[in-house]
């Protein structure tokens, strides 16, 4: 059971006799006393209105979580963490690939692998706690975007550049509120918040270096070494990979 924030809001003011913010608001602007100190009548507003935005910004929270022991707890976000790549995050699946493609040195794919995985452990602590809020309607689209260009690059590409790295931190940064907006879906426990998001961000971690681990087997290790490593698999898979990316992101403005 999972219960909105914006269902506790009128709580708030249940002991106010029903009465809605603004008519709080409205009140508080008529009272005589106040009308001589406006600084103080405005200050006081704010802090009403602040008050009630508080429960509107607090994450979604799962009732049954709440009620479940720890370990039960932990293991449910874990695997939520690893469906969440695999079998169900093909967008991920294809981004942490393409970052395997641009070469078969392993050094070049874990600094990559590395910033998007601190990036992305970033913004989700951030969103959960929502300090940072964005829509997933507007960050699916740059989700998708993000793997065109990573797939672009390793055709244009022959080497790390210290400037790709970067570029795969801000993607990462963008994949993050995407992990969170699948949190936000089933909510979280108060009471094992952090146990929640590490557990699922560990869960998306196991998933992430199993894809690396796929491509290293099927790709990198048989066909790694060969002169036309890249004629034959990079550049077409790549070119595969740009195109469906292409689509979802063409469909996710569409659907803004």
């Amino acid at each position: 059971m999972v219960l909105s924030p914006l269902s506790f809001s009128p709580l708030l003011w249940r002991g106010l006799g029903e009465v809605s913010p603004m008519q709080l608001i409205k009140h508080i602007f008529k009272m005589k006393p106040l009308i001589q100190h406006t600084n103080h009548t405005k200050l006081l507003a704010c802090i009403i209105c602040l008050l009630a935005a508080l429960p509107v910004f607090a994450h979604p929270i799962n009732i049954t979580m709440e009620r479940a022991p720890t370990e039960d707890v932990v293991w449910f976000y874990f695997k939520m963490g690893i469906t969440h790549i695999i079998p169900l995050g093909l967008d991920h699946i294809l981004f942490v690939t393409s970052l395997c493609l641009l070469s078969n040195k392993i050094s070049t794919i874990l600094w990559q692998a590395s910033a998007f995985t601190v990036a992305h452990t970033i913004t989700l602590a951030l969103s959960m706690k929502s300090i940072i809020v964005a829509p997933s309607q507007l960050i699916e689209p740059v989700i998708a975007l993000s793997i065109v260009f990573v797939a672009i690059e390793n055709i244009i590409l022959s080497e790390l550049k210290p400037w790709r790295v970067l570029i795969v931190f801000f993607f990462g940064l963008v994949h993050g509120m995407g992990f969170a907006s699948a949190l936000n879906e089933v909510g979280l426990p108060r009471n094992n918040f952090y146990t929640s998001v590490l557990a699922f961000n560990v869960g998306v971690e196991i998933g992430q270096i199993s894809v690396i681990l796929l491509v290293f087997s099927l790709l990198i290790i048989p066909f790694g070494k060969r002169a036309n490593y890249k004629k034959q698999l990079v550049y077409p898979l790549s070119i595969i990979i740009a195109l469906i990316a292409s689509y979802w992101t063409i469909e996710r403005v569409l659907t803004l």
